[in-house]
C-alpha cells in the first residue's frame, strides 16, 4: 500500500463539476488545484453521468445515456459476451494493445480527459500529480438493470463483465495518464457503499463486495496508479480499509465521528502508508457552504486530526499522508456554490500546509 507520493495536505478535487464548457472546467481546476489537478466530468451533459460515462463496451448495452439497459434476451447476447470476454483476455495476455481495444474511453464521453491529457502536458509548472476517476464496481452494478428491471449485481455474468469492463477501463485511464510523468491517483467513486449493510443490500456479501472492488483497485496498481476510494456518506469503513487501497476519501463535515469509531482499522491503514483525504469542505446543503469560511474549517480540520491521534494515529504521520477535499463533488450543485468549494478547499489547503 505505501505509495512514493507523499501529500502532506495538498487540496483535490472529486470530478464534477457544474458547467457545460470543458476548457472552462479545467481553467476552474487548474487555477484552483493546480497541484493536484484532474480531468473533469460534467455530467450537465447526459453522457458524462458518471454510469454512463463507462457503460460504452458492456455487452448487452443498449439505450441513450441516462436511459442505459442490459438486455440478455437478444439473439446475439451469447455472442456480445462471448466477444467481450475475447477481448479482455486478448488484452490481458497482451496479444491486443489496451489502448486500441473496447476499453479505451472515447472523446464523445469524456471530452475533459483528452482536454486534460493535452494541457497539463503544456503547463510551465507541472504538478505534483495527476488526479483521474471512475464510477466503483458496487455502484455502477447496483445502478444499470436488466430487461426485468433487475440490477445486472444479482446476474454473475453481468456483474464479472461490469467489474472486468471497470477494471481495463481504470488501467486505459492510468496508463493514459501515466505519460504525463506524475504519479497518478485514481478514485473509484463508490457512493452505493453507502448502502453496505442495510436492509437493501442484505443480499450484497462483504466477500463479494471485496471481490468487485479488488478487481479494480489491482488494475489501477499494475498501472503503476494510486488507487483511491471516494464514498460520500457513512459505511461500513472497516471493508473499506481493510482492501488494498491506497487512498481512503470520507465526508469529514458530516461523519467524522463515524470514521473514526473504526480505529484499529484506521491505525492499521495508516501505518501501512494509507493516505486519509479529508473531505472537510461541505457539498450537500448551500446553507453549509454558505456558513463556513477557511478559518471555520481549519479548526473543526485541526479538532478532527487531534481526536484522530488520540485515538492512536501517529500525527505528524497523518498530517504528511493526508489530502484536502470537497465531501463530494460539485456536479450537482449551482455553479456559484460550486467555485466556493473550489476555493474554500484549496484556501484550507494552503493554510493548513502553511501554519507549520
Amino acid at each position: 500500500m505505501t505509495s512514493p507520493f507523499i501529500p502532506r495536505c495538498l487540496a483535490v478535487l472529486i470530478g464534477s463539476l457544474p458547467l457545460e464548457d470543458p476548457q472552462e472546467a479545467l481553467d476552474l481546476v487548474l487555477r484552483r488545484t493546480p497541484d493536484i489537478p484532474l480531468w473533469v466530468q460534467l455530467p450537465c451533459r447526459k453522457q458524462e453521468g458518471m454510469i454512463s460515462q463507462f457503460l460504452p463496451g458492456m455487452p448487452g448495452l443498449t439505450g441513450a445515456p441516462g436511459d442505459e439497459v442490459v438486455r440478455t434476451d437478444t439473439p446475439d447476447f451469447d455472442d456480445q459476451l462471448l466477444s467481450f470476454y475475447e477481448e479482455y483476455m486478448a488484452v490481458v495476455d497482451e496479444q491486443q494493445d489496451l489502448l486500441q481495444s473496447r476499453f479505451a474511453m472515447d472523446p464523445a464521453v469524456a471530452e475533459g480527459f483528452f482536454l486534460f491529457l493535452e494541457r497539463v502536458s503544456a503547463l510551465a509548472v507541472p504538478p505534483a500529480a495527476v488526479k483521474g476517476q471512475i464510477t466503483g464496481p458496487i455502484t455502477l452494478t447496483t445502478a444499470v438493470k436488466d430487461q426485468s428491471g433487475a440490477v445486472i449485481y444479482y446476474d454473475d455474468r453481468l456483474r464479472d463483465a461490469a467489474v472486468k469492463l471497470l477494471a481495463q477501463r481504470a488501467r486505459w485511464q492510468v496508463r493514459k495518464l501515466s505519460a504525463l510523468g506524475k504519479p497518478v491517483i485514481l478514485f473509484l467513486d463508490e457512493p452505493a457503499l453507502a448502502g453496505f449493510g442495510t436492509s437493501e443490500f442484505t443480499s450484497i456479501s462483504r466477500p463479494d463486495v471485496l471481490s468487485c472492488l479488488e478487481e479494480v483497485i489491482d488494475a489501477v496498481r499494475s498501472e503503476g496508479g494510486i488507487a483511491g476510494i471516494h464514498v460520500c456518506a457513512n459505511t461500513d469503513w472497516s471493508l473499506v480499509l481493510g482492501t488494498s487501497i491506497g487512498i481512503v476519501n470520507f465526508d469529514a463535515f458530516s461523519y467524522f465521528d463515524r470514521f473514526v469509531l473504526y480505529a484499529d482499522d484506521l491505525i492499521r491503514f495508516v501505518d501501512s502508508g494509507g493516505i486519509v483525504a479529508w473531505g472537510i469542505v461541505p457539498t450537500s446543503r448551500a446553507e453549509d457552504i454558505d456558513e463556513q469560511t477557511v478559518d471555520s474549517l481549519f479548526s473543526r480540520w485541526q479538532d478532527q486530526i487531534e481526536k484522530t491521534a488520540a485515538l492512536g494515529v501517529d500525527r505528524e504521520r497523518l498530517l504528511r499522508q493526508s489530502l484536502i477535499t470537497p465531501s463530494c463533488g460539485t456536479g450537482s450543485i449551482d455553479r456559484a456554490h460550486a467555485e466556493r468549494v473550489l476555493e474554500l478547499t484549496a484556501s484550507l489547503s494552503d493554510k493548513i500546509r502553511n501554519s507549520g
